[in-house]
């Protein structure tokens, strides 16, 4: 196994050449070779250092032949570096054909990734014998550089607009045709009339003041996901422990108060029926509870990349975004949240899943007379409301007046990148740990 480890990486010379010797031939072949390569594919420095030199020129020039390339290298005092003349020259003769530029690049594409496994593959050994370093963040990490095995930075992820919306309108037909769901449903009539679901890609920020129900609603979004739609979904707590959230969802399900569930002297056989029901119904049900401490955004990117892999993920719920921590000192704690909002903006659209990040309010609610919440008032960051693609703030008139309102609430769509805001009203049964849809004919009192 040590001789392994003492071989050079691999690599494939010849195809280096033969790539670079076509671009120096035609430029159809520079176009070519440049939708599967970039400069960190070649692994001579010779040939990253002419590579980029060829793609400078072909942008500026046009054409790039033997001797201009040589000539601009001299005057930059590389072309010794490089192998002088007599390389560049023997460049073309490796490439007697620009017809398979393709192939060849191909192949030096091949190593490259071969490659990054040698190096992911040491990192990851070495994360193994990091001192001090908690067993469960090294995994972490090393899941996250795993996955990364692979990945492709070159520019072949472009589609023409006519193939673009074909897929658009394909999906749409499907839509209408009730082949596919629409998205991930929430529960409550009034919104996914709106939404049409929480849609894959998309980051959602739920927030609210401190016990006014966003780690409610957000639970609810999860709930109906995975017990009455049977979507795979994920919810990752900072705030609550695992046996908080199940006594939560035991009493939404089975409209048993809450309080029972911490006072079991108060179950009744009728009580007890309706939860050993729900227990036999949940071991099919694919909701997934992490309330691990200290939880960075790698440990969850790794966790849900795992989940879509093995379990097709539907839904990711965060609760919430202000207790998190990079594990870093910093003193721009608004920058670090900014931070986490672009992140699992960017996992939302990797993992084409609806990202339901929880979010606190700043005080400013509760200095204006109606403490109607606004979306300015999502604390400690303005990139939360830029990144988000639906806000949802939940406002509960009889929070600050018991007499206005009661069981009332406002879920206040404040941003809707893909459609009309819009404020919702729903009930809110706090002793059974969840909202509810008002009858249709309701008109909110306000």
């Amino acid at each position: 196994m040590s001789d392994i480890f003492n071989q050079e990486p691999p690599h494939k010379d010849d195809a280096e050449r033969t790539v670079l010797g076509a671009m120096l031939q035609s430029r159809d072949a520079v176009d070519e070779a440049r939708q599967k390569l970039t400069e960190n594919d070649f692994y001579q420095p010779n040939h990253r250092t002419i590579w980029q030199t060829i793609c400078e020129l072909n942008d500026k020039h046009g054409n790039v032949d033997v001797t201009l390339l040589c000539s601009t290298l001299n005057e930059r005092k590389m072309l010794d570096r490089v192998g002088g003349i007599d390389y560049v020259s023997k460049l073309v003769d490796s490439a007697p054909t620009t017809s398979n530029v393709s192939v060849y690049a191909g192949m030096v594409k091949d190593t490259a990734k071969r490659r990054d496994i040698v190096r992911i593959g040491t990192k990851i050994t070495q994360l193994g014998y990091t001192p001090d370093a908690e067993t469960d963040s090294i995994i972490g990490a090393a899941l996250d550089e795993a996955f990364h095995i692979g990945d492709d930075d070159s520019s072949t992820d472009y589609r023409d607009i006519y193939t673009v919306s074909t897929d658009m309108l394909d999906h749409l037909d499907k839509i209408a045709k009730g082949e596919i769901e629409e998205g991930v449903h929430t529960g409550f009539r009034d919104i996914d009339d709106v939404t049409h679901g929480l849609q894959p890609g998309q980051m959602i920020v739920v927030a609210g003041r401190p016990a006014m129900g966003k780690s409610t609603l957000g639970m609810d979004f999860a709930r109906h996901a995975a017990i009455h739609d049977n979507m795979c979904s994920v919810v990752f707590s900072l705030e609550m422990s695992r046996e908080e959230i199940a006594q939560r969802l035991f009493a939404a399900e089975t409209n048993i108060p809450l309080n029972v569930f911490r006072d079991p002297t108060q179950m009744t056989d009728e009580r007890w029926d309706a939860v050993n029901d729900l227990w036999k119904k949940l071991e099919e049900k694919p909701l997934y509870i992490d309330d691990s401490a200290n939880l960075k955004i790698p440990d969850i990117r790794a966790k849900c990349r795992r989940l879509k892999e093995t379990k097709d993920l539907k839904l990711v719920v965060v609760d919430y975004l202000q207790l998190m921590s990079s594990g870093r000192m910093t003193e721009n704690r608004q920058q670090e949240v900014s931070d986490f909002s672009r992140q699992f903006k960017l996992l939302a659209k990797e993992l084409q899943v609806p990202v339901v990040i929880l979010s606190q309010l700043n005080r400013n609610v509760e200095m204006r007379a109606d403490k109607v919440p606004q979306m300015s008032d999502l604390r400690e960051s303005g990139s939360i409301e830029q990144d988000a693609d639906v806000v949802f703030l939940v406002h509960r008139p009889d929070a600050y007046d018991k007499e206005d309102r009661p069981g009332e609430a406002d879920i206040i769509m404040a941003k809707h990148r893909n459609g009309p805001t819009e404020t919702f009203h729903l009930a809110f049964l706090g002793r059974n740990s969840k909202f509810k849809d008002m009858p249709q004919d309701y008109t909110a009192g306000i």
